[in-house]
């Protein structure tokens, strides 16, 4: 969907509108960001050594804490809004309130990590303009980045009248159930928003800043299949039957047969069959039991599969389980179950002109234009549950690598670009008649 927004861009065939040189407030904006840099890693550093792992609910709301000061410092009414109901700690909410009628911009970031309190790697470490610690990047370092952005934004003056609605979840490494509560707010912040900006890590391909305008869903399946059990010397009888593996490889092989397309990735993470198998209750092993003389009864498999559009996610759905309804071997049976998680982010039209927009803003500050990202190279993200009502960009925050191990690693200094980047292209939204 083309947006107010954008349209301008696209009545121009899509070429970016032009702006001659930075302003006066922009190049203040650049200047404040230089400025604070050395305070914005400071306040990492702090983030990053409280442990905020998904699990960790009084560790989250610590995270919370801290920042609230930084928001309100900016003239933002901040809210912790409790998630109980989905057995999280919660999320921070941030508003503030400028010009009627202008840009509304949801500025979205989460508080947690997957680093848990009982893993080995709790410390922030700096080694120049690098460092490393749990969710230095992800996205700690991407809240810094955002922070430093709007302070820049308060030192040039350019933040008084910009509409902005900022919402940190506090569960993004492991999202609560039901989804319909765990992303309440931030589903109901994407209809109130012309423009949505995301501050996950920076995209970088060959050491080049890339624009991110998509991210693929995650939805998971389990695979049950059923048979007949006896004597393993009785099988494919019209007795016995073909047992439930066989019928379950079946399904598998089809899938891998029928499956493919474009922007479509599909993946069978655990399986397990026998006399019995038994799915514990956080999904990741199955108990199984049985003999080589015993003709199997039952048959589990667990997977994912990822897509580019919320159509194409319907469509492999559907394939999936005609493949699992039809042409079952003798004597045997199949279901499937679908755990629909984040939706797809798709390249948009109005993404795209968001990015040149960006693009505007690059060539303003001397920096290369960033060439769309393919997005089977983005994974999923909570700008999806937004995507489908507002336009939107991916990975404003810092430039990082082993995100997810040990060995994450964050680009400091590529947080002054970052901030930069985001400061001037919400200077110019904020200016800007707005759509809702």
């Amino acid at each position: 969907m083309i947006r107010t927004l954008v349209c301008a861009a696209l009545l121009l065939g899509g070429a970016p509108i032009a702006h001659a040189a930075l302003s006066p407030a922009e190049r203040k904006i650049g200047e404040s960001v230089e400025a604070g840099y050395e305070p914005s890693v400071a306040l990492l550093e702090k983030l990053v050594n409280q442990n905020s792992g998904s699990m960790n609910m009084a560790g989250v709301k610590a995270v919370a804490d801290m920042l609230r000061p930084q928001f309100e410092a900016l003239g933002f009414a901040v809210a912790w809004k409790p998630m109980d109901a989905a057995k999280r700690a919660g999320h921070f909410i941030a508003t503030h309130k400028g010009r009627p009628g202008t840009t509304k911009m949801l500025l979205i970031g989460h508080l947690d990590t997957v680093f848990e309190p009982d893993s080995p790697f709790q410390r922030f470490t700096r080694d120049g303009d690098f460092a490393t610690g749990p969710g230095a990047a992800d996205n700690k370092g991407g809240v810094a980045t955002m922070l430093l952005a709007l302070q820049a934004m308060q030192a040039a003056g350019t933040l008084k009248n910009a509409n902005i609605e900022v919402v940190l979840t506090g569960d993004e490494e492991d999202s609560g159930e039901p989804i319909s509560i765990a992303r309440g707010d931030l589903i109901a912040a994407g209809k109130r928003a012309d423009v949505a900006l995301d501050f996950e890590g920076l995209s970088q391909e060959d050491g080049k800043d890339m624009g991110a305008i998509a991210r693929r869903s995650s939805n998971s399946w389990t695979l049950t299949a059923t048979g007949k059990s006896g004597h393993s010397s009785g099988i494919f009888s019209a007795k016995a039957g073909d047992g439930a593996i066989y019928e379950i490889a079946r399904i598998i092989t089809r899938f891998r047969q029928d499956l493919p397309e474009p922007n479509l990735t599909f993946n069978v993470g655990l399986i397990g069959g026998g006399q019995s198998a038994e799915v514990d209750k956080d999904g990741v092993r199955i108990a199984v039991t049985g003999k080589t003389n015993i003709i199997p009864p039952i048959a589990v498999a667990k997977g994912d599969f990822r897509t580019l559009s919320e159509e194409q996610t319907k469509r492999v759905q559907a394939k999936m389980q005609q493949i699992v309804g039809q042409d079952h071997l003798l004597g045997t049976s199949a279901t499937i179950a679908f755990d629909l998680g984040y939706p797809a982010m798709a390249p948009t039209p109005g993404n795209r002109a968001l990015l040149d927009r960006l693009n505007v803003v690059n060539r303003d500050l001397g920096l290369a234009d960033m060439p769309a990202l393919d997005p089977l190279k983005r994974g999923a993200g909570d700008i999806a549950f937004v995507a489908q009502d507002v336009d939107g960009l991916v990975g404003l925050g810092p430039a990082s690598t082993g995100d997810h191990s040990p060995a994450e690693r964050v680009d400091l200094a590529s947080m002054k670009r970052q901030a930069k980047r985001a400061a001037i292209l919400m200077s110019r939204l904020a200016s800007e008649k707005g759509g809702k």
